[in-house]
């Protein structure tokens, strides 16, 4: 296993990672930047106010992209094996 083998394995793994990641924390970013909104339009300081929507809405983004989360993560399983299977000496 070359180090080149390597970094373009750890490279893929964090673009994985981000892409299965992305929805799930931009549902929470935009959600937590409408409460935050909110609050000072009305001058609500509440700190924990933002915590239930944004529960609500990672579990919304999760069942909606869980298919294409759940495809693209066993295609990236199924890369990985084949790239087991080619490395044997």
């Amino acid at each position: 296993m070359t180090p080149e083998l390597v970094v373009q394995l750890a490279r893929r793994s964090f673009e994985v990672t981000l892409l299965l990641a992305a929805p799930l924390l931009l549902a929470s970013l935009v959600i937590g930047l409408i409460i935050s909104i909110f609050q000072a339009v009305t001058s609500i300081n509440e700190a924990t106010l933002a915590f239930a929507p944004k529960i609500i809405a990672v579990m919304i983004a999760m069942i909606i992209f869980f298919p294409w989360m759940m495809t693209y993560m066993s295609d990236f399983t199924r890369e990985i094996f084949s790239f087991i299977a080619t490395m044997r000496r």
